[in-house]
């Protein structure tokens, strides 16, 4: 949506987010999320009411029951009435759709959240759940697997190797250590193979989190932020849903995504990347053309802390909130779902100067 006539400026004005952890079995969903809310709508002053749109991201899978995110509104506040929607994704595409809902006028302010607890189930089997039903599912390739295959892809083509893999994660954790959220933090050991090549160390913790930020738009950003986190272009976009039709060491919907945002247009100074994989990491910075300038997943990224639904909100959150301090003046944010990088999402976030 960059240039489109007459569009409002949009901001991510306030972001919190839960401390992660390996298992929250004490906490249901609604507690787990409940402090993050009322930290984020504090950081504005805001009340629920005064909030014009609500929408959420999640997944029912994960929960074990239908229309799981209506308990979660209990943490919110349904009554008097809200406007609220809700995504079965990432939180990252609830914010899009917030967005879209402040650029038509139709709102001043949105709270986005998205949380998930992966510790009470396998969640190497549930995500099995989303490969094409009649060919791929049937076999149970988990998520690893799949990653390992893009991994050793990448290394055949001669794209990166199992040391670069590592130092990946190493950068990566040791960035965690300025992040109090993280779940793991400091240097890890590469550990034993799960699946060839990829060892433990290059993949993401397993644990349970949330997050919520808080969207305004024009003079109503800035008087709730000192610094507002501008959203200059956010889009999505999809690879074919079978692997074996794919390039899996590129990705032409991540490029397209950040084209489409106007992250090309100029030079970025910090990147908040999706990939809970090391070898994801490698395919994403060629595809968005990030050099060894840009400031890549100072948060720790989601090798730090990957609660499934809400890393790539956390994202887009941990990128507005360097703008907020001054740490960054002009961000890239990209957020994942599906298999292998199957599903995009990129946000360019902007300061003020």
């Amino acid at each position: 949506m960059p240039g489109l006539p007459g569009r409002r400026d949009v901001a991510v004005v306030a972001f919190a987010q839960t401390d992660h952890r390996r298992r929250s079995d004490e906490l249901s969903e609604v507690e787990m999320l409940m402090p993050v809310l009322h930290e984020v709508l504090a950081g504005t002053g805001l009340r629920t009411g005064d909030i014009g749109f609500t929408c959420s991201g999640s997944s029912d899978y994960l929960a074990g029951r239908a229309f799981s995110f209506t308990m979660a509104l209990d943490g919110v506040g349904a009554w008097p009435p809200i406007s609220e929607s809700h995504v079965e994704m990432d939180g990252a595409w609830a914010l899009y759709e917030a967005w879209v809902k402040l650029l038509t006028g139709e709102a001043e302010t949105a709270l986005v959240y998205a949380y998930g607890k992966t510790s009470p189930g396998e969640i190497r089997d549930v995500t099995t759940r989303q490969l094409d039903p009649y060919y791929v599912a049937p076999l149970w390739p988990d998520s690893v697997s799949l990653a390992a295959l893009q991994a050793r892809a990448l290394i055949d083509a001669g794209d990166t190797d199992e040391p670069a893999l590592a130092a990946v994660a190493t950068r990566s954790r040791t960035a965690a250590r300025a992040n109090p959220h993280a779940q793991l933090s400091g240097p890890v050991p590469a550990g034993d193979y799960l699946v060839r090549p990829l060892r433990t160390g290059d993949c993401p913790p397993i644990g349970d989190g949330a997050a919520a930020v808080i969207l305004a738009s024009g003079d109503t950003a800035r008087r709730l932020c000192a610094r507002p986190a501008w959203i200059r272009g956010m889009d999505h976009r999809i690879e074919a849903h079978s692997l074996g039709v794919r390039d899996l060491t590129d990705s032409p919907s991540a490029r397209l995504a950040a084209e489409r945002a106007g992250a090309f247009e100029r030079p970025v100074d910090t990147a908040e990347l999706h990939a809970p994989f090391t070898s994801q990491e490698v395919v994403l910075r060629k595809a968005l053309r990030l050099g060894d300038d840009v400031d890549v997943n100072p948060s720790g990224g989601a090798l730090a802390a990957n609660p499934v639904m809400a890393a790539g909100l956390i994202r887009i959150g941990e990128a507005a909130a360097r703008i907020h301090r001054g740490a960054s003046d002009r961000a890239l944010a990209h957020a994942t779902s599906g298999p292998c990088l199957q599903q995009n999402l990129v946000a360019v976030l902007e300061g003020e100067s």
